[in-house]
């Protein structure tokens, strides 16, 4: 039996609008080699300035992990040559991060666990290689980008851990403000570390490093093969001539790793500090303003449960800031904390198909919805279909559709007593059984009332019922 080790190096883009040691601009999807400069591109004579809002960042971040700040901190210089680097060398921090020791809690499948961080530290991102159709293109916007390198310590005992750990730390940069974290464009990235060892063995075996994974079933993926891997070579006795320190990429079509290069060792680096900035040092008033953070997800699951939600459904609404913004939008237009969970976590997202998001329905129409609901306009049935025809175009009126679709509910109390009398005057054996101590009958007579009149509130036929028939 073995243990697997995980490790992960996350690279989070923090959303400045311009990058770490330039004014260039950080937006995403402009023309190739448009957002550059002297400074970004590396050219002789142009010197860094480090932008203060990605350090404020970096410390946000840091304060919401309890972990140590490093008053003052170093940039160094990571020596090392690709063609989306043009200085061959990325500025980056070593010895002296700016976030130090710190940790956050997952949920696993034994109960909460604490999965410490090793450091947090800012640094440049290169630029893009592009390859295709036989040539290799390099775009060099995304030089010089500010990135905040979050390393978690060998904490992760499997994938699943490690999603856990690595969504929790995607809600946290979210809510924090401090990133999108968008995987599609790589603003949310990570490096996975894996190893094996026998079960009860303390010792630390060789690591593979695989590179450069954006997507939460992609990183799973790839760490349970590199899992398999290993384990194989082992039991067939080849452990150390197949499995090196190596850097490897995941291929999607076959859900495979392969050998990228050799896995550099600091040393082979060679850092030193940049002689072009100055050490960092922060004053109390930026180390106070940065204690000021938000309230984070866990805190809002927690209170999100007092409200009465369910425990899944309060983690579903903390998973991602563009779920979170929708569902308070939709309490601060007075849509019952239940009704409100319910009709976007379970009816709206449930709908979704891939590929669509939020934006397929405005939070204020879903609520105008939902108080149809809530004030007997409609049931809950009926609003689903509503529903369904909003996402197959969002633009049409609620009140024109349940118009059109005969969904209103009756609720006249002279119209639907009528109806009552009619059913217990034909069912004199039944009401006497009901008056005799059968209760659930009730549910007999709530249903005749329902068949015999279409469209009839529920709510107002079970008051009314019971009024008669206890009369």
């Amino acid at each position: 039996m073995f243990e697997t080790i995980i490790g992960l190096e996350v690279h989070v883009q923090l959303n400045t609008k311009t990058k770490i040691f330039c004014s260039c601009a950080t937006s995403f999807g402009e023309a190739p080699n448009t957002n550059v400069c002297p400074t970004c591109l590396g050219l002789p004579g142009a010197l860094p300035v480090l932008n203060k809002e990605a350090l404020f960042k970096a410390l946000l971040f840091g304060n919401a992990i309890n972990a140590k700040i490093n008053n003052n901190s170093i940039f160094a210089r990571k020596n090392y040559f690709y063609p989306d680097l043009p200085k061959a060398y990325q500025i980056s921090q070593f010895e002296t991060p700016v976030v130090g020791l710190g940790y956050l809690d997952i949920e696993t499948e034994d109960g909460l666990k604490t999965i410490g961080i090793t450091r947090a530290h800012l640094e440049e991102d290169a630029g893009k290689n592009i390859h295709e159709d036989g040539f290799s293109e390099v775009d060099l916007n995304r030089a010089c980008t500010p990135l905040l390198e979050i390393v978690s310590e060998p904490d992760l005992r499997s994938a699943s851990e490690a999603v856990s750990y690595l969504k929790k730390l995607r809600s946290i940069v979210q809510f924090l403000e401090i990133s999108d974290a968008n995987m599609q464009e790589g603003s949310f990235r990570c490096d996975a570390n894996v190893s094996i060892r026998p079960k009860g063995d303390s010792k630390l075996y060789t690591r593979v490093e695989i590179k450069n994974l954006n997507s939460f079933k992609f990183i799973a993926k790839a760490i349970e093969y590199e899992v398999e891997r290993q384990t194989e070579a082992w039991e067939a006795g080849t452990y150390k001539s197949e499995v090196v320190q190596e850097t490897r990429l995941f291929d999607t079509n076959s859900s495979t790793t392969r050998s990228m290069r050799n896995k550099e060792e600091s040393a082979d680096y060679r850092y030193f500090p940049d002689p072009d900035l100055l050490p960092v040092h922060i004053d109390e008033e930026m180390m106070e303003r940065a204690k000021k953070i938000p309230e984070l997800p866990d805190s809002k699951r927690k209170r999100y449960v007092e409200m009465g939600i369910k425990d899944e459904l309060s983690s579903l609404l903390v998973s991602d800031i563009g779920i979170n913004k929708y569902f308070e939008n939709m309490l601060s237009l007075g849509v019952s904390p239940k009704n409100a969970s319910t009709w976007l976590g379970v009816e709206l997202l449930g709908r979704l198909k891939e590929g669509r998001g939020l934006e397929a329905l405005d939070s204020k129409k879903l609520s105008y919805l939902v108080k149809k609901i809530e004030d007997s306009t409609i049931s809950a049935k009926s609003a689903k279909d509503v529903l369904d025809r909003l996402l197959e175009d969002s633009s049409l009126d609620i009140d024109a559709l349940i118009k059109d679709m005969g969904l209103a509910q009756v609720s006249d109390e002279g119209a639907i007593l009528k109806v009552i009398e009619s059913i217990i005057a034909n069912n004199p054996e039944k009401v006497a059984e009901y008056k005799g101590g059968k209760d659930k009958l009730l549910g007999f007579f709530v249903g005749q009332v329902m068949k015999e009149q279409k469209g009839v509130n529920p709510s107002v036929v079970n008051k009314l019922l019971k009024q008669k028939l206890d009369s």
